[in-house]
């Protein structure tokens, strides 16, 4: 295709009078691949159109919650219906119990759940219950883990801190620096010295049981259950952090697929089906130490928002449905069996990795397995794949540590499409 950006330009020299970066969420200004990003207009299905009205094959999926298409007619209506009662209230709603039900569906590890505005919410609400449950102030968390940008997670974080090579952020405070251990992920001895040099001091380990946001790396054998156990023995919470794995890897996220239970999980994403959500529940017993139950604080206006459960539950109710996640599992493996398939054709040792909908080219010719692999994939050939995938009309995340999502509403000629256009831009890049 051939991609004219007049009208997103436009938007973007006017955003930048009145945004800092000309935008809401760094990612989002393409600094890491150059180019001006485009500024969408609408989405339906598996393609989004930019305000010059291009069409693109959409594997961003606002990050992961579009898992059943953009627009999806029964979303929309349920969002409708809700927004024509009220948008609202600030009192509990009864949909607010329903969906808290439905999510235990999927996730039996939480026995009760409170609603949240954010990711970035429920992971920082996580970290202060777990916290007050043990009476304990340091928590563990993972170089090139993200967890949101509340100043506890802001030390060696991934995604677009990671982008922007600045792995801690100003602002953050040496003491609450000081309280945040790093461990490498899969090094679980590591982690182990972390406990002995802070014997009794340690309230959590909170992770990304499969990180998204260094690219998509798998959890080593033993890995995570090797946490669940010393945690278990150090009597420090074991916090899953699924705002992106959530119901993308597996219906029950990664604690589903790796059979390894957390006492607590963070939620957002899917359960928002588009509307801004998040979510964090566990074990009865520690969540009744949140108010009004217990003595540990949190709230919000906006939490349990109307509009955004009507389309978390409708969400939900559709990844029910039977041959759901059979049919989405087939579209991601063909996509994968493509991508692979242009490696070996080109002679190319890049690596590819894959769980449920989620998906990461890196452009490295070692596995990717941690932080410290993750850091030495080629940025630059990744930005130049970026920009020649954009001109063939496919929507990629604008960072090579970002997974791709895979939407139901991916057809058999999309996925052939977008395997097309991924042959054709590796051979550029690579002069094959």
């Amino acid at each position: 295709m051939s991609l004219t950006l007049s009208n997103s330009r436009e938007w973007m020299e006017r955003a930048q009078d009145w945004m800092p970066g000309g935008v809401n969420s760094p990612v989002r200004a393409y600094k890491a691949v150059g180019g001006t990003p485009p500024w969408i207009k609408r989405g339906k299905g598996a393609y989004i159109w930019d305000e010059d009205e291009n069409q693109y094959i959409d594997y961003v999926g606002s990050w992961g919650p579009m898992i059943v298409g953009h627009a999806h007619p029964e979303v929309v209506e349920a969002i409708q219906q809700t927004a024509a009662l009220g948008t609202s209230y600030g009192a509990p709603t009864s949909n607010e119990v329903r969906i808290a039900q439905k999510i235990n569906e999927f996730f039996p590890s939480i026995e009760m759940v409170r609603l949240v505005n954010s990711g970035t919410e429920a992971t920082m609400s996580a970290i202060r219950l777990a916290r007050a449950a043990t009476k304990r102030d340091k928590i563990i968390k993972f170089s090139g883990c993200y967890h949101g940008h509340a100043d506890s997670f802001l030390i060696a974080a991934g995604s677009g801190a990671m982008t922007f090579g600045v792995p801690s952020s100003p602002g953050v405070t040496s003491g609450t620096a000081a309280d945040t251990l790093l461990a490498e992920y899969n090094d679980l001895e590591g982690v182990k010295e972390l406990f002995a040099q802070n014997a009794s001091q340690i309230a959590a380990v909170i992770i990304e049981p499969i990180p998204g946001n260094m690219g998509l790396i798998a959890p080593a054998d033993g890995f995570l259950q090797g946490l669940r156990t010393l945690t278990e023995q150090e009597g420090a919470l074991l916090i899953f952090d699924e705002v992106m794995t959530g119901f993308r890897v597996a219906p029950g996220g990664a604690q589903e697929l790796c059979g390894v239970e957390p006492d607590l999980t963070t939620l957002g994403k899917v359960i928002g089906g588009g509307l801004p959500v998040g979510a964090y529940g566990g074990k009865r017993k520690w969540m009744e130490l949140i108010a009004p139950s217990g003595p540990v604080y949190q709230a919000g206006t906006l939490s349990g928002n109307p509009l955004a459960v009507a389309a978390g539950m409708k969400t939900l109710e559709l990844l029910q449905r039977d041959g759901f996640y059979e049919g989405l599992e087939a579209q991601c493996q063909k996509l994968e069996e493509g991508l692979r398939g242009n490696l070996k054709e080109l002679d190319l040792p890049l690596q590819i990795n894959r769980f449920g909908s989620m998906i990461c080219l890196f452009f490295s010719e070692q596995p990717v397995v941690d932080f410290a692999t993750a850091k030495q994939t080629d940025t630059k050939a990744f930005a130049t794949y970026f920009q020649l995938m954009l001109e063939q009309g496919i929507f990629l995340p604008a960072s090579q540590f970002e997974a791709l999502f895979v939407s139901a509403s991916h057809s058999d000629e999309d996925i052939a499409r977008t395997v097309e256009a991924n042959k054709k831009a590796l051979a550029q890049v690579f002069q094959k």
